[in-house]
């Protein structure tokens, strides 16, 4: 299950403009609860390990940091089918994602991965803005998450998120926005260029190598994505890992593993903003 490639709906993975199924994709809803700048786990979900700070880096620096779907996309189906804008079409406002065969989502480990990563960021001076605030909600809808990266006037923008491919895929891939109309030109490069970063570094410290299954050299390029599609900031998608291989997956529901994919991306996110 990979992202929402004409992927289905759940049923039975902030401007204006503001991830599918047992697979992954584009995210949406309107929240349970308004998105905020979480600055604590939701109750019930795994407290970050501790982080060594990088100095003070990334002090003024603002990251939207957009952990995929939500932890009741799956109960509230009705309300993820509907479809928004996406820049070039519609899609779904958002999908279940999908999960390991033992039953570990995407939405929780996102969220995980994400608490982790905005610890390490904010312990070097970043700026973290989330798209949701929790994982016991539903949504938001994938317009609004590009919207609430917008609206802050995020430097780098990162939307987390891991695959539902076969279970001989392996690895990870970095998915970068292609040319839509509409989307600055401008915006797609240094997209392009944080998305290398991202990769780069995921390469050499998350213990995952390059997608065997899609992308080329662990970046894909997309236009069929909201998120993508509607941001006027950098921002790109990483699917960590498919949690239906056995080997991937063993990485990802472990702590010590998800620490360490967020010590990668926040690498990937600071050797972008450092210029």
């Amino acid at each position: 299950m990979r992202f929402d490639r004409g992927g289905v709906v759940a049923a039975g993975l902030a401007l204006s403009l503001g991830l599918v199924t047992a697979a992954c994709g584009d995210d949406g809803g309107e929240p349970s609860t308004a998105p905020t700048a979480a600055t604590t786990s939701a109750s019930g979900s795994t407290q970050p390990a501790p982080s060594r700070p990088d100095g003070r880096a990334l002090d003024g620096k603002t990251i939207a940091l957009d952990p995929g779907h939500n932890g009741k996309n799956g109960a509230n189906a009705s309300k993820i089918a509907r479809k928004v804008q996406i820049g070039n079409g519609s899609k779904e406002c958002d999908t279940t994602g999908t999960s390991t065969n033992d039953g570990y989502s995407e939405a929780a480990f996102t969220w995980d991965v994400t608490q982790r990563l905005a610890k390490i960021l904010r312990g070097q001076g970043a700026k973290i803005v989330l798209t949701r605030e929790d994982n016991d909600g539903w949504g938001p809808c994938i317009d609004q998450r590009a919207g609430i990266g917008n609206k802050a006037k995020a430097d780098a923008a990162l939307s987390v998120h891991a695959d539902g491919a076969a279970a001989s895929s392996h690895g990870f891939h970095v998915i970068e926005p292609g040319p839509v109309r509409g989307m600055p030109a401008s915006v797609v490069r240094a997209s392009n260029e944080l998305g290398r970063d991202v990769r780069d570094a995921f390469e050499r410290d998350s213990g995952f190598t390059p997608s065997n299954y899609i992308g080329d050299d662990g970046i894909d390029r997309r236009t069929d994505l909201g998120g993508l599609n509607l941001s006027t900031v950098p921002k790109v998608f990483v699917e960590c890992g498919n949690m239906r291989n056995a080997g991937d997956a063993a990485k990802m529901t472990s702590a010590q593993g998800r620490q360490r994919i967020a010590e990668a991306l926040a690498k990937g996110l600071g050797n972008y903003l450092r210029g």
